[in-house]
């Protein structure tokens, strides 16, 4: 999600759970997920960004903007898309993923996919986004401008 404040701000999603608790710079991220098997890769981002933030998107597919897609030094690929939209990013919930949680202590907890999201203007965004998403952020960028 995007706006104009007149500035280009980008809305970003820092990721839940112990492994990201103290990272900042270089750990926030577009909110992303999965395709299912068979799903439709605009459809997916849709999905996945409605259950990581609880926000509603567009449902017109001509209010997208394809980003195309970045490969993570996972090896996982992350097609994108941008809307316009205005959110409260305080008020941003996201659903949760358990996992063994202190390690190898048998017990099982449950932590948000993302704990908070925030506005930011594009140099700030660039500053604090995961290295290969940032390049989606100066694509965004490039086709609004």
């Amino acid at each position: 999600m995007y706006r104009r404040t007149p500035a280009l701000e980008v809305l970003l999603a820092h990721p839940g759970g112990p492994f990201f608790a103290k990272k900042d710079a270089g750990a926030w991220s577009v909110p992303k997920g999965l395709v299912d098997p068979g799903e439709d890769l605009l459809a997916a981002a849709r999905r996945e960004f409605a259950e990581e933030t609880t926000l509603a998107t567009p449902p017109d597919e001509h209010a997208y903007l394809a980003l195309g897609s970045v490969r993570l030094p996972s090896g996982k690929l992350v097609h994108a898309w941008a809307f316009e939209g205005d959110c409260d990013a305080g008020e941003v919930r996201s659903n949760t993923f358990e996992l063994e949680w202190p390690p190898r202590s048998g017990k099982r907890r449950a932590f948000p996919e993302i704990d908070r999201a925030q506005w930011f203007g594009l140099d700030e965004a660039l500053r604090r986004a995961h290295p290969a998403q940032a390049e989606l952020l100066r694509r965004l960028a490039a086709a609004l401008d």
